[in-house]
């Protein structure tokens, strides 16, 4: 399923114009950004949770020339799912 598909089984699920459910997508896509980039998690009980982890430093190989590489520390966004979402897809 790809955004505009997600759009609109929300409008019709919600019983809302495409335009407002596209709108709402986005709000809840730009909030769960702007929180993981101040450092927090979201937490949406039951569906999961949303957080920031951190990726040390390492030494990588370049798979053409196989000289080593440094590759930098890096925040990586991780998602956990939660158990009714676990037993949903189970199920």
């Amino acid at each position: 399923m790809n955004k505009s598909e997600l759009i609109d089984a929300i409008a019709a699920s919600a019983d809302l114009p495409k335009a407002a459910a596209g709108r709402a997508l986005d709000a809840v896509i730009e909030t769960i950004e702007s929180t993981l980039k101040d450092g927090d998690q979201v937490s949406l009980v039951g569906f999961g949770t949303f957080s920031v982890k951190d990726r040390a430093a390492r030494t990588g190989r370049n798979p053409q020339t196989g000289a080593p590489i440094e590759i930098a520390a890096a925040k990586i966004p991780s998602f956990k799912a939660g158990k009714s979402l676990k037993d949903a897809v189970n199920s």
